[in-house]
């Protein structure tokens, strides 16, 4: 089993200067510095994307989630076009071949506005044209063609009509190229109007791409199944020759004891790693202070890092 964080690295961010993988702009300055601006941070991204897997690395943090932010508005103009992209390839060439060498999953989870169960066309369009943008950073970094290096993503939306939206999702499926149809995985959601472990193996069934158990998400939409058997039935959606992988965290609302804040917001910490019930899983944890949420359980030894289990009044 290995821990893992998603995109940010609290540690190298307060450097100066700090390094970090999800420099951006908003729409109005792009429009003004256009795709020469666009590429400069890219290639700005890309470089500190190395810097963060060895620094992981060193810290025997063996899974990461990549921002989707790397490539800023890349859906507009295409990542080809940008005046850096062989610098930016072959950087991402050597990001790739030092994950692999030293055992290191990367991932992705594109954002909440990809929908392929959309009845919108456009959304649909949009939604495969920023899924094909990851397939092919995942292709510049030579990464498998499979869910071990997965892209993740939720359903988003029912409209109406649950099982409707899921053949939507099916029918769109067959839109996306070989490059993201072998990595992409779907997740559990954290509101009971929306899909459950048990709702998603119908996409499972369909399509064949495997379940990413949320831990924290099925609290909150069981569909019916305990927590072993919701990971359980998800663990069994994925090739067996793939270790799977689930995510966890932790309500804000209980490490804080306010009432106020909503109880599917993650915390900044955690205070356990979850039962996986005996299977071998690589447990991504979804917690705001990133890789100091983890470091505790990989480097228990370390005072400095075990400090951080008592930052948490839930924790006490």
């Amino acid at each position: 089993m290995n821990l893992g964080y998603a995109c940010i690295n609290m540690t190298l961010g307060k450097q100066k200067p700090k390094i970090t993988t999800n420099r951006s702009m908003i729409k109005r300055t792009f429009q003004e510095k256009g795709v020469d601006y666009a590429g400069e941070l890219s290639l700005q991204n890309v470089r500190d994307l190395f810097h963060i897997l060895k620094w992981n690395n060193k810290n025997d943090i063996k899974c990461f989630r990549i921002s989707s932010d790397i490539f800023p508005w890349a859906s507009e103009y295409g990542i080809e076009n940008s005046p850096y992209y062989r610098r930016i390839e072959t950087i991402l060439q050597a990001c790739g071949h030092y994950a692999d060498t030293n055992g290191i999953r990367i991932t992705a989870h594109p954002g909440p506005f990809n929908v392929l169960v959309s009845p919108n066309p456009k959304v649909v369009d949009n939604t495969i044209t920023d899924l094909e943008i990851h397939g092919k950073v995942f292709d510049m970094m030579g990464l498998s063609k499979t869910p071990y290096n997965k892209l993740n993503i939720h359903c988003n939306g029912v409209y109406g009509d649950k099982q409707s939206a899921m053949d939507r999702f099916c029918k769109n499926f067959e839109r996306l190229s070989p490059s993201v149809q072998g990595r992409l995985t779907v997740e559990n959601d954290d509101k009971a109007s929306m899909y459950s472990v048990k709702d998603l193996m119908y996409i499972h069934e369909r399509i064949g791409i495997p379940i990413v158990f949320d831990y924290h998400h099925h609290l909150f939409n069981t569909g019916g199944l305990t927590e072993q058997e919701a990971l359980e039935l998800a663990i069994s959606t994925w090739p067996k020759d793939i270790k799977p992988v689930v995510h966890y965290s932790e309500s804000k609302m209980l490490h804080e004891g306010n009432d106020k804040i909503k109880p599917q917001a993650h915390s900044d910490y955690i205070t356990k790693i979850p039962s996986t019930y005996g299977h071998d899983v690589d447990i991504m944890v979804e917690a705001k202070a990133k890789e100091l949420a983890i470091l505790p359980f990989i480097k228990p030894d370390r005072c400095e890092y075990s400090g951080l289990l008592s930052t948490s009044s839930y924790a006490s």
